[in-house]
């Protein structure tokens, strides 16, 4: 297999945990016999300081000639007071719509070895818990029309959905439950929003194609609470963009770290966008000290929807489990008074175990 893949390390601590997953990328090549090319580019802040604008042309350009990207963090106190359209995350829904991507895939799973460190009361951690979040990515109150009055006393954002949109990503929900425990969960607000009511009626016409999988709604508040009482009830959610964005923050921290959570954006083709969902944590960044397994996951992510190569992706995970069975920790995961190792020792450790 060769493929080429653009790299897009970004802002803070983005190239050291991209180097980290590239160092593991090429371990699995030279292991399975592959050919990976990697190729950076500017995105971000560090785009702004060198063209002017979070995602330059060329960058764009270059991910549409690549097989997949993976992307590290963007943006920092640095470039907080520039206007909106200037601000380094309007570069990641830039990338994110030149590329075509809707359904963003987050994973939510509890180790055993990290039961600890699990906030959750220690029956409930327990169970464990493997979910997976399907959030629609280029839709809803992100990308509606907003703006702010002429005296600059109001101000607006505006949710908006169509049928084609919740298909599209509902089937992405459907098919993804097909292939793990059969359990969709959708999440909306149809109780008080007309842009949930439309999710909701399209969601339930859409279960009609999938009777092998037990479907529910349920509200968005609801499933925020149900997240903490109990998240072992969920199997794959389902929702819209914001919905998706906070409640997967909310489940991140289940897992002990938010530095755990990989994610993959997808469209129609195999090309995806693969990153960790934490961000850019300007104030470790070069010290070395942050995780980079959010990362690593994400490239097996990679290895596993764009390339097709589901061994090696299970490689990477088998790795990343056995590394935290052996007792690793950084700082973010690690019990008080516990030793703790930095990004490249947590790197090589999974390198040890591929």
């Amino acid at each position: 297999m060769k493929a080429n893949i653009a790299l897009l390390p970004g802002d803070g601590i983005g190239p050291e945990i991209v180097d980290g997953a590239v160092a593991v990328l090429e371990r699995i090549a030279e292991k399975y016999g592959h050919s990976f090319d990697f190729t950076p580019y500017p995105f971000g802040g560090v785009a702004i300081d060198s063209t002017g604008v979070p995602l330059p042309e060329e960058t764009e350009k270059g991910c549409l000639a690549a097989d997949c990207v993976l992307l590290g963090a963007v943006g920092g106190p640095k470039w907080d007071t520039l206007p909106g359209h200037l601000r380094p995350e309007k570069g990641l829904l830039g990338i994110r719509a030149a590329l075509g991507l809707y359904a963003n895939l987050r994973p939510v799973k509890l180790y055993p070895a990290l039961k600890d460190a699990c906030p959750l009361r220690e029956s409930t951690a327990a169970k464990g818990f493997d979910i997976l979040i399907v959030r629609e990515l280029t839709g809803g109150i992100y990308f509606g029309e907003r703006g702010r009055s002429e005296d600059g006393s109001e101000a607006y954002d505006t949710e908006k959905y169509s049928v084609k949109e919740i298909e599209r990503i509902g089937r992405s929900g459907f098919e993804a439950a097909l292939k793990r425990g059969k359990r969709l969960t959708s999440i909306d607000k149809a109780n008080v929003l007309e842009s949930s009511r439309l999710w909701r009626e399209t969601m339930h016409r859409l279960a009609k194609e999938y009777p092998q999988v037990e479907y529910a709604d349920m509200l968005v508040d609801n499933a925020a609470m149900q997240l903490v009482r109990d998240p072992s009830q969920f199997d794959v959610i389902v929702t819209s963009n914001m919905f998706g964005d906070i409640l997967s923050d909310e489940a991140s921290q289940l897992t002990g770290s938010i530095g755990m959570l990989p994610s993959s954006s997808l469209g129609e083709g195999t090309r995806g966008l693969y990153e960790p969902i934490h961000g850019s944590a300007p104030d470790i960044a070069g010290k070395g000290l942050a995780n980079p397994i959010a990362t690593i996951l994400s490239a097996a992510m990679l290895l596993r929807f764009s390339l097709n190569l589901p061994q090696e992706a299970q490689t990477i995970e088998d790795a990343v489990d056995a590394a935290l069975a052996q007792g690793l920790r950084t700082a973010d995961i690690a019990a008080p008074g516990e030793k703790t190792i930095g990004t490249q020792e947590m790197t090589r450790a999974v390198l040890r175990n591929i």
